[in-house]
């Protein structure tokens, strides 16, 4: 039967042909296995998994396999990027009963949910130490048939040990310069000063580390910071985890040293980066860090963006081969040869693209083939020719058979979208890019957000799905809508944003500060899940404490403020032990310990003078500072209430707790307001 024809879910949808009897998370699934009194099958994966596709390729499409599954159990495929709530709660078994994790994930549980047996991916027969699939359905089968009593005493010790994993409260107080300084020590510790970035392969992007380092340094003035930073995002973006030819990031690198990536892309990575490096611009003015910043936005519009204005989840690391056969490989469509820039460039050009571009004659990567890095920079001479060359590249490219592309939207990943694209466009003076953030910001509210403003996760081809949003929905679109706001000086989004943290003190937070990733009415899991430490994007948790506290900086509220600085207690306890995982918390910190400042511009909209004094507000580096930009009293921002015109002229108010400084009409003098404290 196919009951996964009818989702909204890419991946469940690469499932619905499967011989494999499978179900979507529902309480049907778990009422057939108790009917049957047969163990619950559950994989979890997403649709750029390269791994996820492998073994549905070996497993999943073999006709004996899946007959054995639909006679001894009942199974389950989730989509971890709809439903994250499930994916937390049965990775964190997985991680503790093995101590590794990843996806696919596989889990056997009894009817009523509760885990008693885990894994990753298996492969078809033994390999490398590991059972084979059909060994381990074997094995389970006939612990379920004759070790009953064994596997319920399991799965009851493991549900008692994942409730006593909650966390009680946020902690006590909020991070000072003490914690702060801490958590920059032990990153120093842990920096890799050869390749930029923290620890060894395979590497990941730091991104919160980074956005920590810069307000950081911002603030206090610390080199040091600011040099692991930029020294990280300059390798990255020499690397072949970074596309050369046609902008944005790769998910990781396997190696130390940036060089080869896992090549499938992911709208959280690029939009986190992208804010990342036009932040890293706007402190130290880099080129380079201009460049990426610029080409990640364009990247994002161009192969991301749906026809309803919102962005897809991801691209596949996997393509077709270009040779026709119909197979596939990883990074098929991203890699070179020497022989192949030949075909394209000539002799000539594809010597210099060899030297320029890294391309070796025994290859960085698998066959021969080399990932495009940039090991340096061409002299100004030869900038023609790179250009030349690089659009001459991309055009052959795109004759390729291009990567498999997840087209859900998710409401959290286009809530750090719209953030990256509307500073980037506010930045440098692109109100294209301020009107793809203003797009898809319409859709979240249209498509995405209820008449009482709750959220739903995901959504297709402008069809709602059927999943709630978690906690991360909320924050980090709340943290979109902010953005936009302070760019756009559209006090609507402003408005937006409160509908939606009122959601989050109403639903999500705990009468001692802690936060759920659930909402309390959401259905219960085993556990209801609850994680303050950033994994590939913020943690819900500390996006909240965030979006809480540029919202309170705009309305002086003070009951967002205190659940925002209550929601950070659990950084204070965690940031300086562990920075690589609480480093968007720790940025947050940096912003409560700065204020965050409050800026308000005063004048006519589209005033020449009112639109520098804006852009110089957008561009000061005060960490977390917000933006509020209209006529005065306009009645859009709280911020601009009281807040005249001087001797007739366009004015900024630069206040700390709505208590400002005296105005300034020159830009100058603005920036000189907005320069850090430390």
């Amino acid at each position: 039967m196919n009951r996964l024809a009818g989702t909204t879910s890419p991946y469940l949808l690469q499932h619905a042909d499967n011989p494999v009897d499978w179900w979507p998370w529902e309480a049907g699934a778990f009422e057939e296995a108790r009917r049957r009194n047969v163990p619950v099958f559950l994989s979890v994966g997403y649709s750029a998994c390269h791994w996820c596709h492998v073994m549905a390729h070996e497993s999943f499409e073999d006709d004996g396999t899946a007959a054995y599954l639909n006679e001894h159990f009942v199974s389950v495929k989730v989509d971890r990027e709809e439903r994250p709530d499930v994916d937390a709660v049965y990775m964190e078994a997985v991680q503790a009963a093995t101590g590794q994790g990843g996806w696919p994930m596989s889990v056997f549980m009894t009817p009523d949910g509760k885990p008693f047996y885990f894994g990753t991916y298996f492969p078809p027969e033994p390999r490398h130490g590991m059972p084979s699939f059909p060994q381990v359905l074997e094995g389970v089968h006939h612990a379920w048939t004759s070790r009953r009593d064994e596997v319920d005493e399991v799965a009851g010790k493991i549900v008692r040990d994942l409730a006593g994993r909650t966390l009680a409260h946020g902690g006590q107080g909020v991070p000072g310069e003490a914690e702060l300084a801490q958590a920059l020590l032990a990153l120093t510790r842990e920096y890799d000063p050869a390749h930029g970035g923290f620890g060894g392969a395979p590497k990941f992007p730091p991104s919160m580390v980074l956005e920590f380092l810069l307000r950081h340094c911002a603030r206090t003035g610390a080199e040091g910071a600011l040099q692991m930073a930029a020294d990280t995002c300059e390798a990255m973006a020499r690397g072949g985890i970074y596309d050369q030819l046609g902008g944005g990031f790769a998910r990781y690198s396997v190696d130390r040293e940036w060089v080869t990536p896992h090549f499938e892309k992911m709208l959280y990575d690029n939009a986190l980066l992208c804010r990342v490096y036009a932040h890293l611009w706007r402190l130290t003015g880099s080129a380079l860090a201009r460049r990426v910043a610029l080409e990640t936005a364009d990247f994002m519009v161009r192969e991301l963006r749906t026809p309803e204005g919102g962005f897809a989840s991801a691209l596949d690391a996997d393509s077709a081969l270009p040779d026709g056969s119909g197979k596939h490989a990883e990074g098929a469509y991203y890699v070179w040869t020497p022989g192949g820039l030949r075909e394209v460039l000539g002799e000539e050009d594809a010597e210099f693209a060899m030297r320029y571009f890294g391309v070796t004659e025994e290859g960085t990567f698998e066959h021969g083939s080399s990932v495009l890095q940039l090991p340096q920079d061409a002299g100004a001479a030869d900038a023609g020719r790179v250009a030349s060359v690089r659009g001459r590249l991309l055009a052959a490219r795109d004759e390729r058979p291009r990567p498999g592309r997840d087209d859900k939207v998710v409401a959290a990943w286009n809530g750090l979208a719209v953030a990256a694209l509307a500073e980037v466009g506010g930045y440098f003076d692109r109100p294209d890019l301020v009107e793809r953030a203003t797009e898809a910001a319409d859709l979240l509210v249209r498509i995405h957000m209820d008449d009482g403003a709750r959220l739903t996760r995901t959504s297709k081809d402008g069809r709602a799905g059927a999943n709630a949003g978690v906690l991360e929905d909320y924050a980090d679109v709340a943290e979109g809508f902010l953005a936009l706001a302070s760019v756009s000086g559209e006090g609507a989004w402003l408005e937006f944003a409160g509908f939606l943290l009122d959601i989050v003190l109403e639903r999500f937070t705990g009468s001692e500060g802690q936060l759920y990733d659930t909402a309390h009415d959401a259905e219960r899991l085993i556990r209801r899940p609850q994680d303050p430490t950033d994994n590939a994007a913020p943690a819900g948790w500390t996006a909240a404490a965030g979006a809480l506290l540029s919202y309170a900086a705009h309305t002086g509220s003070q009951a967002h403020r205190t659940e925002a600085e209550r929601a950070l207690g659990v950084v204070k306890a965690l940031g300086p032990r562990a920075p690589r995982f609480t480093g968007w918390g720790l940025a947050v910190a940096e912003a409560l310990l700065d204020g965050p400042r409050e800026v308000a511009v005063v004048g006519t909209p589209g005033d020449a003078g009112m639109r520098k004094l804006h852009r110089a507000a957008l561009l000061g580096t005060a960490p977390g500072a917000v933006v509020a930009a209209g006529g005065p009293d306009s009645g859009e921002f709280p911020l601009l209430a009281d807040r005249p015109l001087v001797a007739g002229k366009p004015a900024a108010y630069v206040c700390r707790h709505f208590v400002c400084a005296a105005p300034v009409t020159e830009v100058d003098a603005l920036r000189e307001e907005l320069a850090p404290r430390g």
